[in-house]
């Protein structure tokens, strides 16, 4: 029963981590944009964007980060089998590469409170798909487990990238022929 708890609570705990990171980027992509508002607009925006990026990253994204590996660590005392199976390996991987992007994002959140983020909005769009590679990757390999998952996996990484892509540049195209974005 133990199990069950500690695993629903690390579910929990890397479902909000992920909830942070998508929406962090979010917000670092309109505190960019508001960099070239008008200056009492642009002033308003950046002092509102800054607040707001503070609390999700040290009230919801740390935290969470945080809880999520105290509730992995002590699954992985339950259950020390696993560290032999190489889908966990490879998780753990992907885990380290989570906390990388984790890690970049926290440069950029130092870098809005020093007052000037140093990437494109456009950047930003690309870097936010990072997260859902990741989240994906995670995912089949905790549900799919065998080397054909695997497989099929990469594949579908592979594929939802290649979408993501698409999709921004496609973005980046409307929002240039409409005029949403220039008021």
């Amino acid at each position: 029963m133990e199990y069950l708890y500690i695993k629903s609570l690390h579910i929990i705990f890397v479902t909000t981590w992920f909830a942070g990171l998508f929406y962090i980027i979010r917000l670092f992509i309109y505190y960019k944009e508001a960099e070239d508002k008008p200056e009492i607009e642009r002033k308003i925006l950046l002092k509102q964007y800054k607040l707001m990026i503070k609390r999700l990253w040290y009230i919801i994204t740390w935290p969470s980060a945080v809880l999520a590996t105290i509730f992995a660590t002590w699954l992985l005392v339950l259950q020390p089998a696993w560290l032999q199976t190489n889908w966990m390996l490879i998780k753990l991987g992907f885990v380290a590469a989570l906390y990388a992007y984790h890690w970049s994002c926290q440069i950029m959140y130092n870098q809005i409170e020093n007052g000037k983020l140093k990437y494109s909005s456009f950047k930003l769009r690309i870097w936010n798909e990072v997260a859902t590679i990741i989240l994906f990757a995670c995912v089949f390999l905790v549900v799919l487990k065998n080397t054909l998952g695997w497989v099929f996996g990469v594949l579908g990484i592979v594929f939802v990238s290649i979408l993501l892509m698409l999709g921004i540049k496609l973005y980046k195209n409307i929002r240039k022929k409409n005029s949403w974005d220039k008021n």
